[in-house]
């Protein structure tokens, strides 16, 4: 697959599911900025033939192959996208396809995204660096093999971990996660939106539902195991109005640029998992007066991104501990960028423009020559802190 005589010219080009509302979002940022409307590359024709040119002067964007039933057939191998099982074949393929990019300008880097795309090694990129992060016994390549259940179990007794998470290594949207507490007695439970079919089989569910029966817990994560488990402590979270509260905070180009509070009765607070967006006002008033600080936490975030200095964006799972005062990262997304109608936090640079705009006014700041003669007025005007632009060169 290669760029046509007459798509040499493009200046940006995304690698994506042309039906996805994250290219056309991103498509219409482009448009927006005064800019030929992206050469769209789709995933089905990478994977199919295993890989894709670009021409040296497009800029290229690798975006998310997920919401296409044939993109997740050939990357997981599983009739049903519904299907938990799965995600380490994704994991190999999605890395070969990846791999497979050749030419063009990458607005992210494929061993970066190896890593961010491994709960596990990310997690200790992070730890390394000073990043808090939940204590985890899987991190790293001397962390503990989690081979099923039993494995689980002797881990919550010998590290003190009466409640974890359980995650796939290789997961994302909370597939596959249970939040996990042992109980008095020795009873143990699980909530998770994996739902346990009668015939062993594990499905996502838009539904969060709780398993208190052991046997059917360790089913779930006998089943799950092979695709390769990540454990982590359960850190208390702060609240907003009674609902467990975190942040996703966008950082482009090394400046944290959006921040979306959700809000959760249950312990993932995934916004399509019943999740909905908090107060971002309070949720700063409630850091300042409890004595921390939100620059801060929004410096913490930016220090989580330094971690991946070639990738352009990454959303950044922030966790308020209780009370608001201190924070760790939970995850760093790849793909973290989906958030409607957010515009850039107050002296961000990004202010007034949605998340997909931003990435591109960066990518025009560290690339003066590809601005058009006339520029919108949003971009023209906006002013932007200074600061390194990464993932560009």
């Amino acid at each position: 697959m290669s760029p046509s005589e007459n798509e040499t010219g493009a200046r940006f080009a995304v690698v994506g599911n042309p039906e996805n509302r994250r290219v056309a979002l991103f498509a219409r940022a482009v448009t927006a900025a005064g800019l030929p409307a992206p050469r769209v590359v789709p995933w089905t024709g990478v994977l199919r033939h295993g890989r894709a040119e670009f021409a040296p002067g497009e800029i290229v964007r690798v975006d998310s192959p997920g919401e296409n039933a044939e993109v997740d057939r050939l990357l997981r191998g599983v009739d049903d996208p519904t299907r938990v099982e799965g995600s380490a074949r994704w994991y190999t393929r999605f890395l070969t396809a990846v791999g497979g990019l050749r030419g063009g300008v990458r607005l992210d880097d494929p061993d970066e995204l190896a890593v961010l795309f491994d709960k596990r090694r990310c997690h200790a990129v992070l730890d390394a660096a000073g990043v808090p992060v939940p204590y985890s016994p899987t991190s790293g390549p001397a962390g503990a093999s989690v081979g099923g259940w039993d494995d689980v179990r002797l881990l919550m007794r010998e590290r003190r971990m009466p409640r974890l998470f359980v995650k796939l290594a290789h997961g994302s949207s909370a597939s596959g996660v249970l939040a996990v507490e042992a109980a008095g007695g020795g009873r143990i439970r699980a909530t998770t939106s994996v739902e346990l079919a009668p015939d062993g089989r594990l499905f996502n569910s838009l539904k969060v539902r709780r398993y208190e029966r052991e046997q059917d817990i360790a089913a779930i994560v006998d089943t799950l195991a092979p695709d390769g488990l990540h454990l982590e402590r359960w850190l208390p979270k702060a609240s907003q109005h009674g609902r467990a509260a975190d942040l996703r905070v966008l950082v482009v180009a090394g400046r944290a640029t959006h921040a979306v509070v959700r809000t959760s009765a249950a312990p993932l607070t995934n916004l399509h998992l019943g999740g909905s967006r908090g107060d971002l006002e309070a949720a700063r008033r409630a850091v300042e007066t409890a004595g921390g600080s939100w620059a801060g936490a929004l410096a913490l975030c930016e220090r989580a991104a330094a971690c991946f200095p070639r990738t352009l964006c990454v959303g950044v799972d922030l966790l308020p501990a209780t009370g608001w005062r201190r924070f760790a990262v939970g995850e760093v997304n790849a793909f973290g960028d989906l958030l409607p109608r957010l515009t850039g936090l107050p002296g961000s640079g990004a202010e007034g423009l949605d998340t997909y705009a931003a990435q591109v006014a960066a990518v025009l700041r560290a690339h003066p020559a590809l601005r058009p003669p006339a520029r919108p007025q949003s971009i023209r005007h906006t002013q932007h802190r200074t600061g390194p632009d990464h993932a560009l060169a």
